[in-house]
């Protein structure tokens, strides 16, 4: 993970108001200490900072109150990082909502950070995961509740949102095939490239794949995981996906692989899949459905594999039911959330599924979002030219976000196979997940259908 260190991102996220992009943290502080109106008595800020800092805990920060006050951790402690903050107003938002608070405001540009941005949030996460839900976060987590609930309508909007942005984007930081998920590393030292080759491989060996069976995916993303069955295992696929840019690249890819005969991608919800099939696959997409739809997924699993099929859930996940994100939700992904594993189940007892597998992926999940993060840091100069600034800033704060949620642990990344009372297709032992990988070269004929 690299840090960025002496380095600030202060653009403001209203493009109507974008500032021009701040490389250095005096630079930023200059600008916060220019803007700043009259905040009062440097006593009464004194106060709110010494506030500020009792209610995050002991976090190894040095506080910034525009040009006047400053609070730095105890002499014998080093701080990891320089937390400016514009105004008196800002300071108070913090005091009130510092999740919400901290993200807008970094996104935004009223609040700078110098430092490392991840083990600031991760030792933010650390210092106050135990604390209970503020009142303030729960009204904002029921009002993002219902103003993104994912009904048919509600749920196209919310994919729109954050999938249709341009594959152009995403392709200047994921790997080749465009896999927007976790990947799974052989070993820590395995490439992203190697590490979603291995996870999409890993997928197709838990489902115990055969040639000329017929499988069911919702949510294909840019269809990656369809081709990898289609191609190494010979079964056909219907691709299942709301987000029209990505279903028109998936289908352009499969043309290309000589696969259209096998794969068919379809922009449609999973709400209306239809047909029958032996196994059913879905990789990324159930922190989309909300949990109050969870048992109208069982059913059209159900309707689709009956009781003799088998399947795979792959998703982001928690320990025990609590509420996502909700800056995340209103910046970056409307309508998101993760599930424990007991809230999961909700889709498979009623109609009695068998759960086969569960599987932890949490780190390999923080050490593919650290590949992601570098990516995108290399590529902020074009990201900047096509969405401006404060977009940079806002998507940095999710990913560095994200690796510190998985480093501490407040996220999962589940795998789970199951079937239904009548398979008979389950494995005696766990033998086939320790077979190869599908052959390197694959690696090489994708870059290559990608250029």
């Amino acid at each position: 993970m690299s840090k960025h260190s002496g380095t600030l991102y202060s653009e403001m996220f209203d493009s109507k108001r974008a500032a021009p992009e701040l490389r250095t943290f005096s630079e930023c502080a200059d600008q916060v200490r220019s803007s700043s109106v009259d905040i009062g008595p440097s006593l009464i800020e004194g106060r709110l900072l010494q506030r500020l800092r009792r209610s995050i805990g002991h976090l190894p920060i040095r506080l910034v109150l525009g040009r006047r006050e400053e609070l730095s951790p105890p002499p014998d402690t080093e701080a990891i990082a320089t937390v400016s903050i514009s105004d008196r107003r800002t300071l108070g938002k913090l005091l009130l909502s510092p999740e919400i608070a901290f993200g807008d405001g970094y996104t935004d540009g009223r609040i700078a950070v110098e430092g490392d941005l991840v083990q600031l949030i991760e030792n933010f996460i650390r210092l106050t995961r135990a604390k209970p839900e503020g009142w303030w976060r729960k009204i904002v987590t029921g009002w993002l509740q219902r103003v993104q609930a994912n009904t048919l309508t509600g749920s196209a909007r919310n994919i729109h949102h954050h999938y249709d942005l341009t594959t152009d984007f995403y392709r200047l930081w994921l790997d080749s095939r465009l896999v927007y998920t976790c990947g799974y590393f052989p070993s820590p030292s395995a490439s992203l490239e190697q590490a979603q080759l291995a996870k999409m491989d890993y997928v197709c060996r838990k489902l115990q794949l055969q040639p000329g069976e017929s499988v069911v995916e919702a949510g294909c993303g840019w269809g990656a995981l369809a081709l990898h069955m289609a191609k190494n295992y010979g079964v056909k696929v219907k691709a299942f996906n709301i987000s029209r840019e990505q279903v028109l690249v998936a289908g352009e890819l499969a043309t290309k692989e000589g696969l259209s005969s096998q794969v068919e991608f379809i922009e449609d919800d999973y709400r209306n899949i239809s047909g029958q099939y032996d196994v059913f696959a879905s990789v990324g997409m159930l922190e989309h459905v909300g949990l109050e739809n969870y048992r109208d997924l069982g059913q059209v699993i159900h309707r689709a594999i009956g009781d003799s099929g088998r399947g795979l859930l792959h998703f982001i996940g928690r320990n025990r039911p609590g509420t996502f994100s909700p800056w995340i939700r209103k910046r970056i992904f409307p309508g998101a959330y993760t599930p424990a594993l007991r809230e999961m189940l909700d889709l498979l007892e009623p109609w009695n599924f068998s759960v086969l597998d569960v599987e932890n992926l949490r780190f390999h999940y923080e050490k593919t979002l650290e590949h992601w993060l570098t990516r995108f840091e290399a590529s902020t100069d074009e990201i900047t030219k096509m969405f401006g600034p404060e977009f940079v800033r806002a998507w940095r704060l999710y990913l560095a976000g994200s690796i510190a949620a998985f480093r501490v642990g407040t996220l999962q990344l589940f795998q789970v196979t199951f079937a239904g009372p009548s398979c008979r297709q389950i494995p005696w032992t766990r033998a086939h997940l320790c077979t190869e990988q599908a052959p390197a070269r694959e690696e090489l004929e994708w870059t290559h259908a990608m250029s």
